[in-house]
């Protein structure tokens, strides 16, 4: 029997609308139908790139033609317009994160029972080649036991413009970069106990929303999860650093570059002290060269429209949904203990 192409729309035809408009002309089975904005000028956008908008929600809730719709408004909007679309009949993929509260997010799962609809999180940095990359390097055992991982997220520009920095419409680093920093560790992570989170805010360059923070997640097994984002460093640190029992690896950047380190002679002993500071030391000396071994990070490519692919085929019963609704309010749980933990100063037990 031959594929139903899936009719597809987008409601907020901002910066995210427009890349998931781009997605639905790009990937095959599914075809973009119109978009809807609130703002008249993106309507105006829309028409000058030659895409179909709608004059309302109503009016695009109400076409048949359509099959799933994309929510990617400000973030304290999507609970009602998912909540809204699903009662509708329409599948629904909504911008992370997902809402602002978890209590809101039962709700929408709730609203995706009742009506029996999908109801998934473009939780799309799942398919970064840095992140895949750092992720076979710990699942190869490449380095022996991991015991401490450090993602980190750095700029230099502040929190952008726009809703994004009024704390009433979601803004804030931790629910936008953080979001998907602390997704990818959830998934590295999957099949360890979190145990306790630990973190910080910043507010250098906005009183209202946080433009950074830092946050030491504890693991069972003795691994440590360190997720960085910060809007006011001037100079780049490393993407991923990873230290295991055997080895070390640095993932430098989005491209992939850096390279790991293995330890392959650990018997040999006679360590030369070198000076450090006002005296010297063997214990912080530099390994010799016939005690390591230095390889290059071989970078995992990814296909950047695998959340399409993967929607297209679940709504075509031929895959899982990647994206699960537990994974995103354990999620949304980790933001609230960071939240918690930062106004407390305090190590939240998870």
């Amino acid at each position: 029997m031959a594929k139903k192409t899936i009719g597809g729309a987008v409601i907020g035809y901002g910066g995210m609308g427009n890349f998931h408009s781009n997605k639905m002309l790009e990937v095959d089975g599914i075809e973009l139908i119109g978009v809807y904005d609130i703002d008249p000028a993106r309507h105006e956008l829309a028409k000058e790139r030659g895409v179909s908008y709608f004059d309302s929600r109503e009016a695009l809730l109400a076409d048949e033609r359509i099959d799933v719709v994309v929510v990617a408004t400000p973030n304290d909007a999507h609970k009602e317009i998912v909540i809204d679309a699903l009662s509708k009949g329409k599948n629904v993929v909504c911008e992370k994160p997902v809402t602002m509260k978890s209590t809101d997010l039962d709700d929408m799962i709730a609203a995706s029972e009742k009506y029996g609809r999908l109801f998934t999180v473009h939780q799309n940095r799942r398919w970064d080649e840095d992140y895949l990359t750092a992720k076979k390097i710990i699942e190869d055992g490449t380095l022996g036991r991991v015991f401490r991982i450090e993602s980190k997220i750095h700029g230099s520009h502040g929190i952008p413009e726009g809703w994004r920095s009024e704390k009433k419409h979601g803004g804030g680093m931790l629910l936008d970069w953080g979001v998907h920093s602390l997704d990818q560790m959830l998934t590295m992570m999957e099949g360890r106990e979190l145990l306790s989170v630990y973190a910080t805010l910043t507010n250098i360059t906005n009183d209202e929303c946080d433009d950074g923070y830092s946050c030491l997640c504890k693991f069972e097994g003795g691994v440590e999860f360190v997720s960085e984002v910060y809007t006011n460093n001037f100079i780049q640190m490393p993407r991923w650093y990873i230290l295991g029992e055997n080895g070390s690896a640095l993932v430098k950047d989005w491209d992939c570059n850096g390279e790991i380190v293995k330890v392959v002679n650990w018997e040999k002993y006679d360590i030369a002290p070198v000076a450090a500071g006002a005296g010297i030391t063997k214990t912080m000396a530099p390994r010799t060269k016939d005690t390591i071994k230095t390889f290059p990070v071989e970078k995992v490519e990814a296909d950047w429209s695998a959340f399409y692919k993967n929607l297209v085929a679940y709504i075509n019963g031929e895959e899982e949904i990647v994206v699960k609704l537990p994974q995103q309010r354990k999620l949304l749980k980790v933001i609230e203990a960071i939240f918690e933990s930062a106004e407390k100063n305090e190590v939240i037990k998870f």
